[in-house]
Protein backbone atom coordinates (compact mmCIF):
# COMPACT_ATOMS: atom_id res chain seq x y z
CA UNK A 1 0.00 0.00 0.00
CA UNK A 2 2.83 2.35 0.85
CA UNK A 3 4.58 1.66 -2.47
CA UNK A 4 1.32 2.22 -4.31
CA UNK A 5 0.77 5.49 -2.45
CA UNK A 6 4.31 6.70 -3.26
CA UNK A 7 3.85 5.79 -6.93
CA UNK A 8 0.59 7.73 -7.03
CA UNK A 9 2.26 10.77 -5.45
CA UNK A 10 5.11 10.56 -7.99
CA UNK A 11 2.63 10.52 -10.89
CA UNK A 12 0.75 13.49 -9.45
CA UNK A 13 4.03 15.33 -8.92
CA UNK A 14 5.07 14.69 -12.54
CA UNK A 15 1.73 16.02 -13.75
CA UNK A 16 2.07 19.13 -11.58
CA UNK A 17 5.60 19.68 -12.91
CA UNK A 18 4.26 19.47 -16.47
CA UNK A 19 1.50 21.98 -15.68
CA UNK A 20 4.04 24.30 -14.07
CA UNK A 21 6.25 24.12 -17.18
CA UNK A 22 3.30 24.95 -19.42
CA UNK A 23 2.29 27.88 -17.21
CA UNK A 24 5.86 29.19 -17.22
CA UNK A 25 5.93 29.01 -21.03
CA UNK A 26 2.63 30.91 -21.26
CA UNK A 27 3.90 33.49 -18.78
CA UNK A 28 7.12 33.96 -20.74
CA UNK A 29 5.20 34.37 -23.99
CA UNK A 30 2.94 36.95 -22.34
CA UNK A 31 5.94 38.83 -20.95
CA UNK A 32 7.67 38.77 -24.34
CA UNK A 33 4.52 40.10 -26.01
CA UNK A 34 4.30 42.84 -23.39
CA UNK A 35 7.95 43.79 -23.99
CA UNK A 36 7.47 43.95 -27.75
CA UNK A 37 4.42 46.18 -27.36
CA UNK A 38 6.41 48.41 -24.99
CA UNK A 39 9.28 48.64 -27.47
CA UNK A 40 6.87 49.63 -30.24
CA UNK A 41 5.32 52.29 -27.99
CA UNK A 42 8.77 53.66 -27.17
CA UNK A 43 9.58 53.93 -30.87
CA UNK A 44 6.28 55.69 -31.52
CA UNK A 45 6.37 58.04 -28.54
CA UNK A 46 10.10 58.75 -28.43
CA UNK A 47 11.24 59.30 -32.02
CA UNK A 48 14.93 59.81 -32.62
CA UNK A 49 16.70 62.01 -35.08
CA UNK A 50 18.09 60.14 -38.05
CA UNK A 51 21.57 61.65 -37.89
CA UNK A 52 23.87 62.66 -40.77
CA UNK A 53 23.79 61.01 -44.18
CA UNK A 54 25.61 57.67 -44.33
CA UNK A 55 25.78 57.29 -40.55
CA UNK A 56 22.37 55.70 -39.94
CA UNK A 57 22.45 51.98 -39.07
CA UNK A 58 19.43 49.89 -38.16
CA UNK A 59 19.46 47.10 -35.60
CA UNK A 60 20.25 43.70 -37.09
CA UNK A 61 20.89 41.55 -34.03
CA UNK A 62 17.75 41.05 -31.97
CA UNK A 63 18.23 40.69 -28.20
CA UNK A 64 18.37 37.13 -26.78
CA UNK A 65 15.51 35.63 -24.83
CA UNK A 66 15.65 35.12 -21.09
CA UNK A 67 16.90 31.53 -20.51
CA UNK A 68 14.33 29.19 -18.97
CA UNK A 69 15.90 26.04 -17.52
CA UNK A 70 12.49 24.68 -16.48
CA UNK A 71 11.89 23.83 -20.15
CA UNK A 72 14.32 20.92 -19.94
CA UNK A 73 16.49 20.71 -16.80
CA UNK A 74 18.34 17.60 -18.02
CA UNK A 75 19.34 19.21 -21.30
CA UNK A 76 20.25 22.42 -19.46
CA UNK A 77 22.69 20.46 -17.30
CA UNK A 78 24.30 18.82 -20.35
CA UNK A 79 24.66 22.10 -22.21
CA UNK A 80 26.21 23.78 -19.18
CA UNK A 81 29.01 21.21 -19.44
CA UNK A 82 29.35 21.02 -23.23
CA UNK A 83 28.73 24.54 -24.57
CA UNK A 84 31.43 27.21 -24.87
CA UNK A 85 30.25 30.79 -24.43
CA UNK A 86 26.66 29.56 -24.80
CA UNK A 87 27.32 28.11 -28.24
CA UNK A 88 27.16 24.49 -29.39
CA UNK A 89 27.20 22.43 -32.59
CA UNK A 90 24.20 20.09 -32.73
CA UNK A 91 23.59 17.11 -35.02
CA UNK A 92 20.67 14.67 -35.11
CA UNK A 93 21.48 11.04 -35.88
CA UNK A 94 19.97 7.58 -35.94
CA UNK A 95 21.57 4.24 -36.72
CA UNK A 96 20.92 4.71 -40.46
CA UNK A 97 23.74 7.29 -40.60
CA UNK A 98 26.15 5.68 -38.14
CA UNK A 99 29.06 5.49 -40.62
CA UNK A 100 28.71 9.13 -41.65
CA UNK A 101 28.39 10.18 -38.02
CA UNK A 102 31.78 8.60 -37.31
CA UNK A 103 33.42 10.65 -40.07
CA UNK A 104 31.56 13.70 -38.76
CA UNK A 105 32.71 13.55 -35.13
CA UNK A 106 36.20 12.34 -36.08
CA UNK A 107 36.68 15.49 -38.15
CA UNK A 108 35.41 17.64 -35.26
CA UNK A 109 37.80 15.99 -32.81
CA UNK A 110 40.69 16.39 -35.26
CA UNK A 111 40.09 20.15 -35.44
CA UNK A 112 39.82 20.37 -31.65
CA UNK A 113 36.26 21.64 -31.35
CA UNK A 114 35.02 20.90 -27.81
CA UNK A 115 31.44 22.21 -27.95
CA UNK A 116 29.40 19.73 -29.95
CA UNK A 117 26.50 17.45 -29.09
CA UNK A 118 24.89 14.50 -30.85
CA UNK A 119 21.13 14.26 -30.39
CA UNK A 120 20.65 10.50 -30.57
CA UNK A 121 17.37 9.31 -32.03
CA UNK A 122 17.86 5.69 -31.02
CA UNK A 123 19.79 3.65 -28.45
CA UNK A 124 22.30 2.38 -31.02
CA UNK A 125 23.63 5.91 -31.46
CA UNK A 126 23.67 6.50 -27.70
CA UNK A 127 25.89 3.47 -27.19
CA UNK A 128 28.04 4.31 -30.21
CA UNK A 129 28.70 7.84 -28.94
CA UNK A 130 29.54 6.65 -25.44
CA UNK A 131 31.99 4.09 -26.86
CA UNK A 132 33.75 6.90 -28.73
CA UNK A 133 33.71 9.52 -25.96
CA UNK A 134 31.27 11.72 -27.87
CA UNK A 135 28.85 14.02 -26.03
CA UNK A 136 25.36 12.65 -26.55
CA UNK A 137 21.81 13.50 -25.53
CA UNK A 138 18.70 11.37 -26.02
CA UNK A 139 15.39 13.09 -25.61
CA UNK A 140 12.64 11.88 -23.33
CA UNK A 141 10.10 9.59 -25.05
CA UNK A 142 7.88 11.47 -27.50
CA UNK A 143 5.57 9.56 -29.84
CA UNK A 144 5.50 12.45 -32.33
CA UNK A 145 9.26 12.28 -32.75
CA UNK A 146 10.40 8.77 -31.86
CA UNK A 147 8.91 6.87 -34.81
CA UNK A 148 10.54 9.14 -37.40
CA UNK A 149 13.71 9.39 -35.35
CA UNK A 150 14.24 5.65 -35.22
CA UNK A 151 13.08 4.62 -38.70
CA UNK A 152 13.12 7.75 -40.84
CA UNK A 153 15.31 8.57 -43.80
CA UNK A 154 17.96 11.30 -43.71
CA UNK A 155 15.42 13.81 -45.08
CA UNK A 156 12.70 12.78 -42.62
CA UNK A 157 15.10 13.12 -39.70
CA UNK A 158 16.17 16.50 -41.04
CA UNK A 159 12.65 17.80 -40.56
CA UNK A 160 12.71 16.93 -36.85
CA UNK A 161 15.46 19.38 -36.02
CA UNK A 162 13.24 22.44 -36.01
CA UNK A 163 11.07 20.97 -33.26
CA UNK A 164 14.06 19.75 -31.23
CA UNK A 165 16.12 22.96 -31.58
CA UNK A 166 13.47 25.05 -29.89
CA UNK A 167 14.45 23.83 -26.42
CA UNK A 168 18.09 24.72 -27.02
CA UNK A 169 17.11 28.30 -27.86
CA UNK A 170 14.69 28.54 -24.94
CA UNK A 171 17.58 27.56 -22.68
CA UNK A 172 19.52 30.56 -24.02
CA UNK A 173 22.02 28.78 -26.30
CA UNK A 174 23.05 29.67 -29.84
CA UNK A 175 23.15 26.57 -32.01
CA UNK A 176 25.21 25.73 -35.07
CA UNK A 177 22.91 23.13 -36.57
CA UNK A 178 24.76 20.54 -38.61
CA UNK A 179 23.67 17.71 -40.84
CA UNK A 180 25.69 14.53 -40.49
CA UNK A 181 27.13 14.65 -44.05
CA UNK A 182 29.59 17.43 -43.18
CA UNK A 183 33.37 17.34 -42.75
CA UNK A 184 34.95 19.92 -40.43
CA UNK A 185 38.37 21.27 -41.41
CA UNK A 186 38.52 24.38 -39.18
CA UNK A 187 36.60 25.65 -36.16
CA UNK A 188 33.45 27.33 -37.57
CA UNK A 189 32.98 29.49 -34.47
CA UNK A 190 36.08 31.45 -35.53
CA UNK A 191 34.32 32.52 -38.74
CA UNK A 192 30.84 33.54 -37.59
CA UNK A 193 29.63 37.16 -37.53
CA UNK A 194 26.82 36.70 -34.96
CA UNK A 195 25.05 39.82 -36.21
CA UNK A 196 21.83 38.16 -37.36
CA UNK A 197 19.11 35.85 -36.11
CA UNK A 198 20.13 33.23 -38.67
CA UNK A 199 23.50 32.77 -40.40
CA UNK A 200 23.26 30.03 -43.04
CA UNK A 201 25.22 28.15 -45.66
CA UNK A 202 24.14 28.78 -49.24
CA UNK A 203 23.22 26.24 -51.90
CA UNK A 204 24.56 28.75 -54.43
CA UNK A 205 27.62 27.83 -56.50
CA UNK A 206 29.11 31.29 -57.17
CA UNK A 207 28.90 34.85 -55.84
CA UNK A 208 25.72 35.89 -57.62
CA UNK A 209 23.71 32.76 -56.85
CA UNK A 210 24.84 32.72 -53.21
CA UNK A 211 24.51 36.42 -52.43
CA UNK A 212 21.77 37.58 -54.81
CA UNK A 213 21.38 39.06 -58.27
CA UNK A 214 19.06 40.92 -60.62
CA UNK A 215 17.25 38.28 -62.68
CA UNK A 216 15.51 39.73 -65.76
CA UNK A 217 12.32 38.07 -66.98
CA UNK A 218 11.69 38.62 -70.68
CA UNK A 219 8.14 38.65 -72.06
CA UNK A 220 8.36 39.84 -75.71
CA UNK A 221 4.56 40.14 -76.13
CA UNK A 222 4.64 43.09 -73.71
CA UNK A 223 6.55 45.23 -76.18
CA UNK A 224 8.07 48.27 -74.45
CA UNK A 225 7.48 46.68 -71.02
CA UNK A 226 8.86 43.27 -71.96
CA UNK A 227 11.62 43.23 -69.33
CA UNK A 228 10.70 42.65 -65.70
CA UNK A 229 13.47 42.86 -63.12
CA UNK A 230 13.35 40.36 -60.27
CA UNK A 231 15.60 39.75 -57.29
CA UNK A 232 16.83 36.20 -56.91
CA UNK A 233 18.99 34.29 -54.42
CA UNK A 234 19.61 30.58 -54.15
CA UNK A 235 18.30 28.76 -51.11
CA UNK A 236 19.84 28.73 -47.67
CA UNK A 237 20.83 25.22 -46.69
CA UNK A 238 18.68 23.98 -43.83
CA UNK A 239 21.36 21.43 -42.96
CA UNK A 240 23.94 23.94 -41.77
CA UNK A 241 23.00 27.19 -40.09
CA UNK A 242 23.79 29.19 -36.96
CA UNK A 243 20.72 30.34 -35.06
CA UNK A 244 20.65 32.70 -32.08
CA UNK A 245 18.18 32.48 -29.16
CA UNK A 246 15.94 35.36 -30.21
CA UNK A 247 12.17 35.74 -30.55
CA UNK A 248 12.24 35.86 -34.38
CA UNK A 249 14.48 32.77 -34.47
CA UNK A 250 12.16 30.80 -32.19
CA UNK A 251 9.17 31.96 -34.22
CA UNK A 252 10.94 30.68 -37.34
CA UNK A 253 11.33 27.24 -35.76
CA UNK A 254 7.68 27.26 -34.71
CA UNK A 255 6.48 28.26 -38.17
CA UNK A 256 8.55 25.63 -39.94
CA UNK A 257 7.55 22.90 -37.46
CA UNK A 258 3.88 23.82 -37.80
CA UNK A 259 4.01 23.70 -41.60
CA UNK A 260 5.96 20.44 -41.74
CA UNK A 261 3.38 18.90 -39.40
CA UNK A 262 0.43 20.14 -41.45
CA UNK A 263 2.06 19.61 -44.86
CA UNK A 264 3.66 16.14 -44.60
CA UNK A 265 4.83 16.12 -48.24
CA UNK A 266 6.68 19.42 -47.97
CA UNK A 267 10.48 19.70 -47.99
CA UNK A 268 11.95 21.21 -44.84
CA UNK A 269 14.51 23.30 -46.73
CA UNK A 270 11.87 24.85 -48.98
CA UNK A 271 9.67 25.71 -45.98
CA UNK A 272 12.68 27.08 -44.06
CA UNK A 273 13.53 29.45 -46.92
CA UNK A 274 9.96 30.53 -47.57
CA UNK A 275 9.44 31.51 -43.94
CA UNK A 276 12.71 33.47 -43.95
CA UNK A 277 12.08 35.24 -47.24
CA UNK A 278 8.39 35.82 -47.94
CA UNK A 279 7.23 39.35 -47.03
CA UNK A 280 3.92 40.25 -45.46
CA UNK A 281 1.09 40.35 -47.98
CA UNK A 282 -2.70 40.03 -47.90
CA UNK A 283 -3.54 37.00 -45.79
CA UNK A 284 0.01 36.46 -44.56
CA UNK A 285 2.21 38.06 -41.91
CA UNK A 286 5.88 37.73 -42.77
CA UNK A 287 8.62 36.82 -40.34
CA UNK A 288 11.05 39.65 -39.69
CA UNK A 289 14.16 37.66 -38.83
CA UNK A 290 17.55 39.05 -39.81
CA UNK A 291 19.74 36.73 -41.88
CA UNK A 292 23.26 36.47 -43.23
CA UNK A 293 24.70 34.27 -45.98
CA UNK A 294 27.90 32.46 -45.06
CA UNK A 295 30.99 32.73 -47.27
CA UNK A 296 30.47 30.03 -49.92
CA UNK A 297 34.18 29.18 -50.16
CA UNK A 298 34.62 28.82 -46.41
CA UNK A 299 31.31 27.08 -45.75
CA UNK A 300 31.36 25.02 -48.92
CA UNK A 301 28.65 22.89 -50.46
CA UNK A 302 29.65 19.88 -52.55
CA UNK A 303 28.62 21.43 -55.87
CA UNK A 304 31.14 24.22 -55.32
CA UNK A 305 33.82 21.70 -54.35
CA UNK A 306 33.46 19.14 -57.11
CA UNK A 307 32.34 21.37 -59.99
CA UNK A 308 34.42 24.51 -59.37
CA UNK A 309 37.11 24.28 -56.70
CA UNK A 310 38.36 20.85 -57.76
CA UNK A 311 39.08 22.17 -61.25
CA UNK A 312 40.74 25.47 -60.28
CA UNK A 313 44.40 25.36 -59.22
CA UNK A 314 44.13 28.56 -57.17
CA UNK A 315 40.88 27.67 -55.41
CA UNK A 316 42.23 24.21 -54.58
CA UNK A 317 44.80 25.89 -52.34
CA UNK A 318 42.05 27.37 -50.14
CA UNK A 319 41.11 25.46 -47.02
CA UNK A 320 37.38 25.62 -46.27
CA UNK A 321 35.97 25.60 -42.77
CA UNK A 322 33.48 22.84 -43.57
CA UNK A 323 32.45 20.86 -46.64
CA UNK A 324 28.83 19.76 -46.87
CA UNK A 325 28.09 16.82 -49.19
CA UNK A 326 24.58 18.04 -49.87
CA UNK A 327 24.48 17.84 -53.69
CA UNK A 328 25.50 14.18 -54.00
CA UNK A 329 23.91 10.89 -52.88
CA UNK A 330 27.23 8.99 -52.47
CA UNK A 331 27.81 10.96 -49.29
CA UNK A 332 30.06 8.67 -47.27
CA UNK A 333 32.56 8.08 -50.10
CA UNK A 334 32.81 11.79 -50.85
CA UNK A 335 33.20 12.65 -47.16
CA UNK A 336 36.13 10.26 -46.98
CA UNK A 337 37.59 11.80 -50.14
CA UNK A 338 37.39 15.27 -48.59
CA UNK A 339 39.38 13.99 -45.61
CA UNK A 340 41.93 12.39 -47.92
CA UNK A 341 42.37 15.58 -49.92
CA UNK A 342 42.40 18.27 -47.22
CA UNK A 343 43.75 16.31 -44.24
CA UNK A 344 45.97 13.59 -45.67
CA UNK A 345 47.22 15.57 -48.68
CA UNK A 346 46.15 13.09 -51.35
CA UNK A 347 45.98 15.51 -54.30
CA UNK A 348 43.95 13.30 -56.62
CA UNK A 349 41.40 12.19 -54.02
CA UNK A 350 38.60 14.28 -55.57
CA UNK A 351 39.36 13.45 -59.21
CA UNK A 352 37.60 10.08 -59.31
CA UNK A 353 34.19 11.64 -58.70
CA UNK A 354 31.93 13.15 -61.40
CA UNK A 355 30.64 16.71 -61.04
CA UNK A 356 27.17 15.41 -60.40
CA UNK A 357 25.87 11.95 -59.69
CA UNK A 358 25.28 8.89 -61.86
CA UNK A 359 21.76 8.34 -60.52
Amino acid sequence: MLRSYIRKLSEENAELQKQLRELNEKLQIAEEGKCRVHEQLVVLTEPKKAGPFGKVKSMRANPPVLPDESVNPRLAKILAEVAVENEVIVVLANSNVKSMLEVWFTSIKRVGIPNYLVVALDDVIVDFCKENAVSVYKRDPDERVDFIGKTGSNQAVSGLKFRILREFLQLGYSVLLSDVDIVYLQNPFDYLYRDSDVEAMSDGHNNITAYGYNDIFDEPDMGWGRYAHTTRIWAYNSGFFYIRPTIPAIELLDRVTDRLTGEPNSWDQAVFNEELAFPSHPGYIGLYASRRTMDLYLFMNSKVLFKTVGKDSKLKKLKPVVVHINYHPDKLDRMKAVVEYYVNGKHDALDVFPDGSDF
